[in-house]
């Protein structure tokens, strides 16, 4: 078995908030993360699949098709983006866009589409908000 990641970057801006919350709570809970005037990041988004080579081609995926599928299915919904605003996934009352959450909904996002290419399966989505915080899953929770 070969495990392959392709990287690409994405910027984004989001803020933390639950309407069922005060104010106070929060700001109590997610400090300056708060500020509904949103604050951005310059996101890594790791994908990993696993398989094992063609025997012909020598590839577990074809590179050019995965980086179209990571652009068709992910930054283009998320890169230069208000999460809160413009990506369904988050939007009032749904998911906070937090690192974790970014990671499955990529996650949600690619999977039909490495599932439908056959031969390989998506392992791993890394989301880096920076150098040093990453969040990464693995499918092992359901779809949220």
């Amino acid at each position: 078995m070969i495990f392959l990641t392709r990287r690409a970057t994405f910027s984004a801006s989001h803020y933390y908030w639950n309407d069922a919350w005060s104010a106070e709570r929060n700001a109590q809970a997610f400090g300056r993360c708060a500020n509904r005037n949103s604050h951005g990041h310059n996101y890594t988004l790791e994908v990993t699949v696993a398989g094992e080579p063609d025997p012909v081609t020598g590839f577990v995926v074809d590179l050019k098709w995965l980086k179209d599928v990571i652009e068709r299915e992910v930054l283009s919904a998320y890169d230069h983006r208000h999460l809160n605003l413009e990506a369904p996934e988050f939007a009032a009352g749904k998911l906070l866009p937090t690192t974790e959450n970014i990671a499955i909904a990529a996650w949600n996002r690619l999977q039909p589409a490495v599932t439908d290419a056959g031969g390989a399966r998506l392992s791993r989505i890394r989301v880096y908000e920076t150098s040093d915080i990453f969040a990464e899953y693995r499918g092992e929770r359901g779809e949220l």
